[in-house]
Protein backbone atom coordinates (compact mmCIF):
# COMPACT_ATOMS: atom_id res chain seq x y z
CA UNK A 1 0.00 0.00 0.00
CA UNK A 2 1.46 3.31 -1.15
CA UNK A 3 0.51 6.87 -0.26
CA UNK A 4 -0.24 7.83 -3.87
CA UNK A 5 -2.64 4.87 -4.08
CA UNK A 6 -4.59 6.18 -1.10
CA UNK A 7 -4.57 9.68 -2.59
CA UNK A 8 -5.95 8.30 -5.85
CA UNK A 9 -8.60 6.37 -3.88
CA UNK A 10 -9.69 9.56 -2.07
CA UNK A 11 -9.79 11.55 -5.31
CA UNK A 12 -12.10 8.99 -6.93
CA UNK A 13 -14.30 8.82 -3.83
CA UNK A 14 -14.60 12.62 -3.87
CA UNK A 15 -15.23 13.12 -7.60
CA UNK A 16 -17.06 9.86 -8.35
CA UNK A 17 -15.01 9.49 -11.53
CA UNK A 18 -11.69 7.93 -12.50
CA UNK A 19 -11.28 10.56 -15.22
CA UNK A 20 -11.91 13.54 -12.92
CA UNK A 21 -9.70 11.98 -10.23
CA UNK A 22 -6.87 11.74 -12.77
CA UNK A 23 -7.20 15.46 -13.57
CA UNK A 24 -7.31 16.27 -9.85
CA UNK A 25 -4.11 14.27 -9.20
CA UNK A 26 -2.36 15.52 -12.33
CA UNK A 27 -1.84 12.07 -13.83
CA UNK A 28 -3.36 9.99 -16.64
CA UNK A 29 -6.53 7.98 -16.19
CA UNK A 30 -4.59 4.79 -16.84
CA UNK A 31 -2.22 5.67 -13.98
CA UNK A 32 -5.16 6.14 -11.63
CA UNK A 33 -6.61 2.82 -12.74
CA UNK A 34 -3.32 1.00 -12.11
CA UNK A 35 -2.99 2.58 -8.65
CA UNK A 36 -6.48 1.44 -7.65
CA UNK A 37 -5.93 -2.03 -9.07
CA UNK A 38 -2.71 -2.34 -7.05
CA UNK A 39 -4.48 -1.09 -3.91
CA UNK A 40 -7.33 -3.57 -4.40
CA UNK A 41 -4.77 -6.35 -4.88
CA UNK A 42 -3.13 -5.36 -1.57
CA UNK A 43 -6.37 -5.40 0.42
CA UNK A 44 -7.87 -8.35 -1.46
CA UNK A 45 -11.21 -6.62 -2.07
CA UNK A 46 -12.77 -4.37 -4.69
CA UNK A 47 -13.11 -0.77 -3.54
CA UNK A 48 -15.36 0.64 -6.31
CA UNK A 49 -18.34 -0.55 -8.30
CA UNK A 50 -17.34 -0.10 -11.95
CA UNK A 51 -20.60 1.41 -13.22
CA UNK A 52 -21.33 4.71 -14.91
CA UNK A 53 -20.20 6.42 -11.72
CA UNK A 54 -17.47 5.05 -9.46
CA UNK A 55 -19.28 4.19 -6.25
CA UNK A 56 -17.65 2.81 -3.12
CA UNK A 57 -18.13 -0.84 -2.29
CA UNK A 58 -18.58 -1.93 1.32
CA UNK A 59 -14.80 -2.38 1.57
CA UNK A 60 -14.21 1.06 0.04
CA UNK A 61 -16.63 2.63 2.48
CA UNK A 62 -14.72 1.06 5.40
CA UNK A 63 -11.39 2.21 4.02
CA UNK A 64 -12.47 5.80 3.33
CA UNK A 65 -12.15 7.33 6.86
CA UNK A 66 -8.86 5.49 7.46
CA UNK A 67 -7.44 6.71 4.16
CA UNK A 68 -8.47 10.27 4.96
CA UNK A 69 -6.73 10.08 8.33
CA UNK A 70 -3.53 8.61 6.87
CA UNK A 71 -3.30 11.25 4.12
CA UNK A 72 -4.13 14.05 6.55
CA UNK A 73 -1.40 12.91 8.94
CA UNK A 74 1.05 12.77 6.08
CA UNK A 75 0.10 16.33 5.09
CA UNK A 76 0.62 17.53 8.67
CA UNK A 77 3.98 15.76 8.81
CA UNK A 78 5.24 17.28 5.55
CA UNK A 79 4.10 20.75 6.65
CA UNK A 80 5.94 20.40 9.96
CA UNK A 81 9.11 19.20 8.24
CA UNK A 82 8.91 22.05 5.74
CA UNK A 83 8.55 24.53 8.60
CA UNK A 84 11.52 22.91 10.35
CA UNK A 85 13.65 23.15 7.22
CA UNK A 86 12.70 26.81 6.79
CA UNK A 87 13.38 27.65 10.42
CA UNK A 88 9.75 28.01 11.49
CA UNK A 89 10.12 26.19 14.81
CA UNK A 90 8.25 27.27 17.96
CA UNK A 91 11.19 27.20 20.35
CA UNK A 92 14.95 26.77 20.74
CA UNK A 93 16.19 25.06 23.91
CA UNK A 94 19.70 25.70 25.24
CA UNK A 95 21.52 24.15 28.21
CA UNK A 96 24.57 26.01 29.50
CA UNK A 97 26.88 26.05 32.50
CA UNK A 98 26.14 28.58 35.24
CA UNK A 99 29.02 30.99 34.64
CA UNK A 100 28.23 31.31 30.93
CA UNK A 101 24.56 32.03 31.65
CA UNK A 102 25.51 34.74 34.11
CA UNK A 103 28.07 36.70 32.10
CA UNK A 104 28.89 35.71 28.53
CA UNK A 105 25.61 34.40 27.11
CA UNK A 106 23.11 37.30 27.67
CA UNK A 107 24.34 39.42 24.69
CA UNK A 108 24.01 36.38 22.43
CA UNK A 109 20.48 35.71 23.69
CA UNK A 110 19.48 39.31 23.01
CA UNK A 111 20.80 39.20 19.45
CA UNK A 112 19.08 35.90 18.73
CA UNK A 113 15.72 37.18 20.02
CA UNK A 114 16.08 40.21 17.75
CA UNK A 115 16.87 38.04 14.72
CA UNK A 116 14.23 35.35 15.43
CA UNK A 117 11.39 37.09 17.31
CA UNK A 118 8.95 34.25 16.59
CA UNK A 119 11.14 31.55 18.18
CA UNK A 120 10.70 31.09 21.93
CA UNK A 121 14.19 30.86 23.43
CA UNK A 122 14.47 28.62 26.51
CA UNK A 123 17.74 28.54 28.47
CA UNK A 124 18.44 26.14 31.32
CA UNK A 125 21.46 26.44 33.61
CA UNK A 126 22.90 22.97 34.25
CA UNK A 127 26.13 21.23 35.13
CA UNK A 128 28.12 20.00 32.14
CA UNK A 129 27.40 16.27 32.47
CA UNK A 130 23.68 16.86 32.97
CA UNK A 131 23.53 19.30 30.03
CA UNK A 132 25.16 16.76 27.71
CA UNK A 133 22.73 14.07 28.87
CA UNK A 134 19.63 16.15 28.12
CA UNK A 135 21.14 17.01 24.72
CA UNK A 136 21.63 13.30 24.01
CA UNK A 137 18.04 12.62 25.12
CA UNK A 138 16.73 15.28 22.73
CA UNK A 139 15.42 17.60 25.44
CA UNK A 140 17.57 20.53 24.31
CA UNK A 141 18.93 21.59 20.93
CA UNK A 142 22.36 22.79 21.96
CA UNK A 143 24.64 22.68 25.02
CA UNK A 144 27.51 24.94 26.10
CA UNK A 145 29.54 23.06 28.66
CA UNK A 146 32.90 22.12 30.06
CA UNK A 147 34.28 19.50 27.71
CA UNK A 148 33.82 15.84 28.59
CA UNK A 149 35.33 13.76 25.80
CA UNK A 150 33.55 10.65 27.06
CA UNK A 151 30.16 12.29 26.36
CA UNK A 152 30.96 14.16 23.13
CA UNK A 153 32.62 11.54 20.93
CA UNK A 154 29.48 10.05 19.34
CA UNK A 155 29.45 10.32 15.54
CA UNK A 156 26.36 12.50 15.48
CA UNK A 157 27.89 15.10 17.83
CA UNK A 158 29.36 18.37 16.54
CA UNK A 159 31.77 20.01 18.99
CA UNK A 160 33.10 23.56 18.75
CA UNK A 161 35.89 24.57 21.13
CA UNK A 162 35.10 28.05 22.46
CA UNK A 163 37.87 28.83 24.91
CA UNK A 164 40.20 27.61 27.63
CA UNK A 165 40.06 29.57 30.87
CA UNK A 166 42.25 29.52 33.98
CA UNK A 167 41.14 28.05 37.28
CA UNK A 168 41.71 30.46 40.16
CA UNK A 169 41.32 30.48 43.94
CA UNK A 170 38.47 32.21 45.75
CA UNK A 171 39.07 33.05 49.41
CA UNK A 172 37.77 35.46 52.01
CA UNK A 173 39.67 38.75 52.03
CA UNK A 174 41.14 37.93 55.45
CA UNK A 175 42.04 34.31 54.66
CA UNK A 176 45.76 33.37 55.07
CA UNK A 177 46.00 32.47 51.38
CA UNK A 178 44.88 35.98 50.38
CA UNK A 179 48.36 37.28 51.29
CA UNK A 180 49.84 35.55 48.23
CA UNK A 181 49.90 37.21 44.81
CA UNK A 182 49.95 33.70 43.33
CA UNK A 183 49.01 30.81 45.58
CA UNK A 184 51.35 27.77 45.63
CA UNK A 185 49.70 24.38 45.39
CA UNK A 186 51.75 23.25 48.36
CA UNK A 187 49.86 25.80 50.46
CA UNK A 188 46.45 25.41 48.84
CA UNK A 189 46.12 21.68 49.56
CA UNK A 190 46.29 22.35 53.30
CA UNK A 191 42.86 24.05 53.38
CA UNK A 192 39.33 22.62 53.20
CA UNK A 193 37.29 23.52 50.13
CA UNK A 194 33.75 24.11 49.01
CA UNK A 195 33.24 22.23 45.72
CA UNK A 196 30.62 21.62 43.07
CA UNK A 197 28.29 18.68 43.54
CA UNK A 198 28.99 15.34 41.91
CA UNK A 199 28.15 15.34 38.22
CA UNK A 200 29.65 18.77 37.57
CA UNK A 201 32.70 18.93 35.32
CA UNK A 202 34.56 21.24 37.70
CA UNK A 203 34.26 18.75 40.55
CA UNK A 204 35.79 16.05 38.36
CA UNK A 205 38.56 18.37 37.10
CA UNK A 206 39.67 19.38 40.59
CA UNK A 207 39.54 15.83 41.93
CA UNK A 208 41.65 14.58 39.01
CA UNK A 209 44.31 17.21 39.70
CA UNK A 210 44.50 16.29 43.37
CA UNK A 211 44.73 12.60 42.48
CA UNK A 212 47.65 13.27 40.14
CA UNK A 213 49.41 15.17 42.91
CA UNK A 214 48.67 12.30 45.30
CA UNK A 215 47.06 14.86 47.59
CA UNK A 216 43.80 14.68 49.51
CA UNK A 217 41.04 17.05 48.42
CA UNK A 218 39.40 18.23 51.65
CA UNK A 219 35.87 18.68 50.25
CA UNK A 220 34.05 20.10 53.24
CA UNK A 221 30.89 21.24 51.46
CA UNK A 222 29.16 20.76 48.10
CA UNK A 223 27.06 23.48 46.44
CA UNK A 224 25.88 24.16 42.89
CA UNK A 225 25.39 27.93 42.49
CA UNK A 226 27.89 30.78 42.26
CA UNK A 227 26.00 32.74 44.93
CA UNK A 228 26.43 29.81 47.31
CA UNK A 229 30.17 29.64 46.63
CA UNK A 230 30.61 33.34 47.41
CA UNK A 231 28.42 33.19 50.48
CA UNK A 232 30.20 30.20 52.00
CA UNK A 233 33.73 31.40 51.21
CA UNK A 234 32.93 34.85 52.59
CA UNK A 235 32.61 33.27 56.05
CA UNK A 236 36.39 32.90 56.08
CA UNK A 237 37.22 29.21 56.60
CA UNK A 238 36.70 27.51 53.24
CA UNK A 239 38.27 28.21 49.86
CA UNK A 240 37.15 27.30 46.35
CA UNK A 241 38.80 26.54 43.01
CA UNK A 242 36.67 28.09 40.27
CA UNK A 243 37.03 29.08 36.60
CA UNK A 244 37.70 32.73 35.86
CA UNK A 245 34.23 33.31 34.40
CA UNK A 246 32.67 32.26 37.72
CA UNK A 247 34.73 34.84 39.62
CA UNK A 248 33.85 38.07 37.82
CA UNK A 249 31.38 39.20 40.48
CA UNK A 250 33.77 38.18 43.27
CA UNK A 251 36.41 40.51 41.84
CA UNK A 252 34.15 43.44 42.74
CA UNK A 253 33.51 42.25 46.31
CA UNK A 254 35.89 43.70 48.96
CA UNK A 255 35.08 40.83 51.33
CA UNK A 256 36.49 38.29 48.87
CA UNK A 257 39.86 37.72 47.21
CA UNK A 258 40.68 36.03 43.91
CA UNK A 259 44.18 34.73 43.34
CA UNK A 260 45.84 32.82 40.48
CA UNK A 261 47.73 29.59 41.06
CA UNK A 262 51.43 28.89 40.76
CA UNK A 263 53.56 25.77 40.92
CA UNK A 264 55.06 24.36 44.10
CA UNK A 265 58.27 26.12 44.99
CA UNK A 266 59.80 23.22 46.88
CA UNK A 267 59.57 20.70 44.04
CA UNK A 268 57.65 18.20 46.19
CA UNK A 269 54.91 17.72 43.62
CA UNK A 270 54.54 17.98 39.85
CA UNK A 271 54.19 21.38 38.25
CA UNK A 272 50.42 21.77 37.95
CA UNK A 273 50.32 25.53 37.68
CA UNK A 274 48.55 25.40 34.32
CA UNK A 275 45.09 24.38 35.49
CA UNK A 276 42.42 25.28 32.97
CA UNK A 277 39.05 24.10 31.78
CA UNK A 278 37.91 23.90 28.17
CA UNK A 279 34.47 25.21 27.29
CA UNK A 280 32.80 23.77 24.20
CA UNK A 281 29.54 24.14 22.30
CA UNK A 282 27.83 20.88 21.32
CA UNK A 283 24.89 19.90 19.15
CA UNK A 284 24.11 17.15 16.63
CA UNK A 285 24.65 17.11 12.87
CA UNK A 286 20.94 17.07 12.08
CA UNK A 287 20.14 19.98 14.41
CA UNK A 288 22.87 22.12 12.91
CA UNK A 289 20.97 22.03 9.59
CA UNK A 290 18.01 23.89 11.14
CA UNK A 291 18.27 27.67 10.50
CA UNK A 292 17.57 29.01 14.04
CA UNK A 293 19.99 26.51 15.63
CA UNK A 294 22.62 27.24 13.00
CA UNK A 295 22.17 30.97 13.58
CA UNK A 296 22.50 30.63 17.36
CA UNK A 297 25.62 28.51 16.84
CA UNK A 298 27.13 31.23 14.65
CA UNK A 299 26.25 33.97 17.16
CA UNK A 300 28.06 32.10 19.90
CA UNK A 301 31.11 31.60 17.68
CA UNK A 302 31.21 35.33 16.90
CA UNK A 303 30.70 36.60 20.47
CA UNK A 304 32.31 33.95 22.67
CA UNK A 305 35.10 33.47 23.78
CA UNK A 306 35.52 36.62 25.85
CA UNK A 307 38.85 38.34 26.29
CA UNK A 308 39.86 37.37 29.79
CA UNK A 309 42.36 40.20 30.22
CA UNK A 310 39.76 42.84 29.39
CA UNK A 311 37.18 41.12 31.60
CA UNK A 312 39.67 41.15 34.42
CA UNK A 313 40.38 44.87 33.96
CA UNK A 314 36.73 45.86 33.71
CA UNK A 315 35.88 43.88 36.83
CA UNK A 316 38.77 45.29 38.86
Amino acid sequence: MRLEQLQAFLAIAQTGSFQQAARKCGVTQSTISRQIQALEADVGLELFHRTGQAKLTLAGDRLLPRARKICQEWQFATEELTDLREGKQPELCIAAIHSLCAYYLPPVLQKFCHDYPDVQLRVTSLGSDRALKVLKDGLVDLAIVMNNRFLTTAKEMVVEVLYDEPIEVLTAANHPLAQYERIPWSELIRYPQVVFKDGYGMQRLIQDKFDRMEATLQAALEVNTLDAFRGVVRQGKLIALLPHSALIEALQDPTLAVRPLTSNSNGSAPDVSSLTRRVVMVTTNDRLQIPPIKHFWQLVRENIPPQFDSVQRSAS
